[in-house]
């Protein structure tokens, strides 16, 4: 019986044959099925946010589809095969984990994040890049921050404690102020960008995932609108007919409302 990752990977060779296969899929690289590969991967972590294991199933399928895809279409070129994508992250793993694969002593969980970060650090000195040149450019942006604030961190390029980074928030905003009442657009959004970094920081010094703390304040403002709506559409009336005052009223309702059903 074929196992099931070879029937995927041959049902991946028959859409990319270029003889029977489907137009579509032979018309992909990588640069067009990587939007689709990043998308993927938020449906995953979305499934795992909702707690739903039948969706977080089909949707880790639909990831591993995007590996199979692209490292099909490296075969095609000669670059690499899924057996070689397999290989390198087997060896990774195991390079990152001497305490497991070799006879190193059990480590506590403190000490096993340090040697992770040690022997990454020694793998990318051994490659010809700046230090931050591995830190992906298509992260989303609050992850991309913390990501090159991290990586400084471990240089000690960084304040010595919170207070340091509240200080430079007081700063950027003052600065953002400034471009506001020049009304530069250029500027107003160059100093924003400044603001919201140092924001970032502040939150990594905290122990704050600035990424999940936005999602939760999205989903929070999201449960608030629907309750208000819901409120609005119960009264036979549209948010056009509210008057800002009511709008504030309806807000504070569904806040509590929502606060109480949670």
């Amino acid at each position: 019986m074929t196992a099931p990752i070879e029937r995927l990977r041959a049902i991946m060779a028959q859409l990319r044959d270029p003889q029977d296969g489907c137009a579509w899929d032979i018309a992909q690289t990588y640069e067009t099925i990587a939007p689709f590969t990043i998308e993927e991967a938020y449906e995953v972590a979305d499934a795992i946010e909702r707690g739903n294991l039948a969706d977080l199933k089909d949707e880790l399928g639909d990831l591993l589809l995007q590996v199979v895809f692209h490292s099909q279409m490296a075969s095609e070129r000669g670059d690499f095969t899924f057996d070689d994508v397999c290989e390198a992250i087997a060896q990774k793993l195991i390079r990152r984990h001497p305490h497991i694969f070799s006879d190193g002593p059990a480590r506590t969980p403190a000490e096993i994040e340090a040697m992770w970060d040690l022997i990454k650090a020694e793998e990318r000195a051994g490659k010809p890049e700046g230090i931050l040149d591995d830190v992906p450019v298509n992260f989303p942006p609050l992850v991309r921050a913390q990501k090159l604030q991290k990586r400084m961190a471990k240089l000690r390029f960084d304040w010595p404690d919170s207070g340091g980074v509240v200080d430079k928030i007081a700063e950027e905003l003052e600065e953002f102020s400034a471009a506001v009442r020049d009304g530069d657009a250029a500027e107003m959004e160059a100093e924003f960008g400044d603001l919201l970094f140092t924001l970032v920081n502040y939150a990594r010094h905290l122990d704050i995932d600035a990424g999940r703390a936005l999602t939760g304040t999205n989903a929070r403002f999201s449960a608030r609108v629907r309750a208000m709506d819901a409120a609005v559409r119960a009264e036979g009336r549209t948010w056009a007919d509210l008057s800002h005052e009511e709008m504030e009223v309806k807000w504070q309702a569904a806040k509590s409302k929502v606060e109480n059903a949670s």
